[in-house]
């Protein structure tokens, strides 16, 4: 399933800047805030993905 690797790279892509905006990096929190916003997207499309699975079976 495409969009779930999807979703696995964004969460671990997110690691490094989530870690650096812990030690108080301003530009690092904005990022880890975008990643966050892209792994939502993310997560919907992989839900939705499942559904169709569900209603085609």
């Amino acid at each position: 399933m495409q969009s779930y690797e999807n979703l696995k790279a964004l969460v671990a892509s997110a690691e490094e800047d989530i870690r650096k905006a812990e030690g108080g990096n301003k530009a690092a929190g904005t990022r880890a805030r975008k990643l966050m916003q892209d792994i939502k997207a993310a997560s919907q499309a992989v839900r939705v993905e499942i559904l169709e699975l569900r209603e085609g079976n």
